[in-house]
């Protein structure tokens, strides 16, 4: 009985061992395909993932920008209002983030929401101001004093002998000033603490340099373009210089490094502005240039749009220029115009809103009176048109892409824009 249980069992195990799937070299092989057929199915429905992700959020990109393109903003909301000290008011620049007050008792530093950051006491007669980049500088016209300051405060003061005709600064602190004798014009220069350079340029109406009639440092404070007039055969003409003073200048007589005679014949060059420290535009009464210093030795003048008609104002940022010039045909009387740094046109569109000031911030063309503004992006379209309840002296981008800061000499205001409808 034993042996034929034993049997049994035995018989019993070989059929359970038939009934077992032996592992083999084939199989782990199938086993290993699988494992790399489904890895792959898992990377492509990744990538699928990421493509539709990627899909909805460049459609997203699309619709924003379609939004921000083709959509007005009809009205406002005040986010904040504060009353300001009218003293001796005279005007409000937009410096780095914030805005310079100044006026004949002195100047003021005013953040994002209107609160003094600084204020610095003086007394001029004519205060003219001037910003480039983390510098600004406050001289008194035809008086004798120049004040310096950076973000945080006055940083030095400057007295001359001669009247004072026009001041620059450079975004190091480094001060020009054109400064009037009796027989001629001489530019001097100073340092951010007020204390002279050893540096002059003497200039007179009928000498070959001509005589100066604006200028404009470069950012870095090595180069000096400026604005000329000179007389040839009884005729005014225009001339656009350019001095450098940084080492490779030294050699040359009056670090004159550039002139450009030829393009201002029988014309008057009224400003130059460096936009950076490679590209500068000068305004004639009857064109406007724009010129690149990449060889410092070597100015070039890249293009130069001819102005037939009258040229009502010019303003520029760090990246573009404009103009606005009367238009004389159809049944808007003016023409915007603005243009890269290299001179290429941005866009052009007519209008006829009864502007005073116009200013460009950021992506925004910003026209406006004492009472109500324009405001343009670089598609030329229309964002917003709006009124105001107090006179207006200074208007520019706020903190966030639908905001406003509203100035005035009573009043500064941050205002929230509100959606409309679709530009016509």
């Amino acid at each position: 009985m034993s042996d034929m249980n034993s049997m049994n069992r035995e018989i019993k195990k070989n059929q359970l061992r038939r009934q077992i799937v032996p592992s083999s070299p084939g199989r782990e092989e199938d086993s290993g395909e699988v494992i790399k057929k489904a890895r792959t199915r898992g990377k492509k429905r990744r990538i699928k993932i990421f493509l539709a992700l990627l899909f909805i959020l460049g459609a997203g990109a699309m619709g924003l920008y379609g939004f921000l393109t083709f959509y007005q903003y009809k009205g406002y909301s005040v986010v904040w209002e504060k009353e300001m000290n009218e003293g001796s008011y005279v005007g409000y620049l937009k410096f780095g983030s914030n805005v310079l007050k100044y006026s004949k008792d002195g100047a003021s530093y005013l953040d994002s929401q209107g609160k003094e950051v600084w204020i610095q006491s003086y007394e001029m007669k004519s205060p003219s101001a001037s910003v480039n980049g983390n510098h600004a500088v406050i001289a008194d016209q035809q008086g004798n004093s120049i004040y310096v300051f950076d973000k945080s405060g006055n940083t030095g003061i400057a007295s001359t002998v001669l009247p004072i005709v026009k001041a620059t600064v450079s975004s190091q602190g480094v001060v020009a000033a054109v400064l009037e004798d009796t027989t001629s014009n001489y530019i001097y220069f100073f340092k951010r603490d007020g204390s002279p350079l050893d540096v002059k340029i003497k200039a007179l109406l009928g000498g070959d340099s001509g005589y100066p009639v604006d200028i404009s440092l470069s950012p870095d404070g090595t180069q000096l373009m400026g604005a000329y007039a000179y007389l040839k055969s009884g005729t005014l003409n225009g001339r656009v210089a350019f001095h450098n003073f940084a080492e490779i200048g030294k050699s040359i007589p009056d670090r004159l490094v550039g002139g450009f005679d030829e393009p201002y014949e029988a014309s008057f060059v009224a400003e130059v502005d460096f936009l950076s420290d490679t590209y500068s535009c000068a305004f004639a009464d009857n064109s406007v240039s724009f010129y690149s210093t990449k060889n410092a030795l070597s100015p070039e003048l890249l293009r130069q749009v001819e102005v037939t008609d009258e040229i009502k104002s010019v303003f520029h940022s760090d990246k573009y220029v404009g103009l606005i010039v009367n238009h004389s045909e159809g049944e808007n009387p003016y023409r915007l115009e603005v243009y890269k740094p290299d001179g290429s046109l941005v866009f052009s569109r007519e209008f006829q809103y009864p502007y005073t000031y116009a200013d460009i911030d950021g992506a925004h063309v910003i026209l406006y009176n004492e009472d109500s503004c324009r405001v343009y992006n670089m598609s030329g379209r229309l964002k917003f048109a709006g009124t105001f309840d107090f006179p207006v002296s200074k208007i520019r981008n706020g903190r966030y892409p639908n905001t406003l800061i509203v100035t005035g000499p009573q009043h500064m205001k941050e205002i929230r824009l509100q959606i409309g409808g679709q530009y016509q």
